[in-house]
């Protein structure tokens, strides 16, 4: 009989739907399998020493990681496989729920590393992460808050999906240290010093389609020095390690060649503030020493935006008969792509900002080509315009900001691209 369905044409069987897939833990960056999640109780009770209010060790050492203080006393942590099977409940093959001896359900799931809650969707589809990587003085925290306000706000919508914080914390913390001095105050987020560590922010950019797993977006506001700094690096090495996608930022006055240039062409010098730049071949280096030299050939796969930031600034150099860049230039023309990916567009800006680098920093092009096999290249302003004294002049319109970020979904194969596309 299955001979017979070979050869005339016997119904072809499907391969089986993947189901769980492994945990990236958006707090520590530690990989496991799904079945190993342990939950925190439901509740607390003094006579049991078991189940009583107590210290969180593993917690409270994630915590001090970031300079945080300690969680006060919780409620205990259970491990699911001491209980009898029928007390644990699963969805497509992952569990996502226990009851405790005292018949008690908890559905919060936690990080068997680091104890932090777990999304709801964490093992139900792939734990996707963009990483966001820079030296110092690049602009880091206003992209980072420029982009997922315009996420939320303009590409979401563009795109059938949403752009959300993983919870209300994240929420809050987010609004008062970035958006509301940002785009309410009108004024320049501070530089994050090296001292004060904190917290990844957590949103997750999520489709109508239910078919389309939700992409975590983790941005580690990490201080540029701990770019180049070993002992500080290791603290975010999971976190690019185990990315799915990275943006590269690189801001112009880092290329030296563009530093020099528009030093000249300050009416006032302003202070000598070329030792406030690392170069961007240096972040490549120690990128390469951490984690990507023991990538086969030493190199990695993961797509990787390398993102011009402050774009605004180069229009001054495209005065001077376009030495450097041309007037006319598509870096600075706003474009919003909405549906789809423009790969027109894309092939235009990726094009001259390769030749813009060939011409300013050619080294630097050279070494993130020996290191990363899949990269592309962007130009974006998270402003707009070059603030003054710390203050913005005008309204807040972003400059492509969120083209690396949707070259990232295409890449991923979260969204189509206009091929075929009358």
């Amino acid at each position: 009989m299955g001979l017979f369905k070979s050869l005339f044409g016997g119904r072809k069987e499907e391969a089986p739907v993947q189901k769980k897939f492994p945990i990236v833990c958006p707090h520590c960056f530690n990989k496991f399998s799904p079945d190993t999640v342990v939950f925190r109780a439901a509740h607390s009770k003094e006579e049991d020493e078991e189940y009583c209010l107590q210290e969180d060790a593993k917690l409270n050492e994630y915590l001090e990681h970031f300079g945080l203080e300690g969680s006060e006393e919780l409620e205990a942590v259970l491990n699911p496989y001491l209980v009898p099977a029928e007390n644990r409940h699963y969805v497509d093959d992952v569990l996502i729920s226990m009851k405790d001896k005292y018949n008690v359900e908890t559905k919060k799931r936690l990080c068997p590393y680091c104890h932090n809650d777990l999304p709801y969707s964490a093992g139900r589809a792939p734990s996707n992460i963009i990483a966001i990587i820079g030296a110092s003085q690049v602009g880091k925290s206003v992209y980072m808050a420029s982009l997922i306000n315009t996420l939320e706000n303009v590409t979401a919508h563009n795109f059938e999906a949403a752009c959300l914080p993983i919870n209300s914390d994240t929420s809050r913390r987010f609004r008062s240290q970035y958006l509301d001095p940002l785009f309410l105050q009108n004024s320049l987020i501070e530089s994050t010093q090296k001292e004060r560590k904190q917290e990844p922010f957590i949103f997750q950019f999520k489709f109508k389609d239910p078919s389309k797993a939700p992409l975590s977006l983790v941005f580690f506001d990490v201080a540029g020095e701990g770019m180049v700094e070993e002992e500080y690096l290791d603290l975010y090495a999971n976190h690019i390690r185990n990315a799915e996608g990275i943006l590269f930022l690189v801001d112009p006055l880092q290329l030296s060649t563009i530093r020099r240039k528009l030093i000249l062409n300050q009416d006032d010098n302003g202070g000598d503030f070329t030792s406030q730049y690392q170069e961007s071949r240096d972040v490549v280096v120690t990128l390469a020493e951490h984690f990507i030299g023991s990538q086969e050939d030493g190199k990695t796969s993961i797509p990787t935006a390398v993102v011009i930031t402050k774009s605004d600034m180069l229009t001054s150099l495209a005065e001077e008969e376009g030495e450097y860049i041309k007037p006319n230039s598509n870096v600075f023309e706003n474009y919003i792509h909405k549906g789809y990916f423009n790969l027109n567009e894309y092939e235009n800006i990726n094009g001259e900002v390769q030749r813009f680098l060939e011409k300013v920093d050619l080294a630097f092009k050279d070494a993130v080509e020996v290191h990363f096999k899949n990269v592309s290249y962007f130009a974006v302003s998270s402003l707009g315009q070059n603030p003054v004294e710390g203050k913005l002049e005008k309204v807040i319109q972003p400059m492509r900001i969120d083209e690396p970020f949707l070259w990232l979904l295409y890449k991923l194969g979260y969204i189509s691209s206009n091929e075929g596309v009358k």
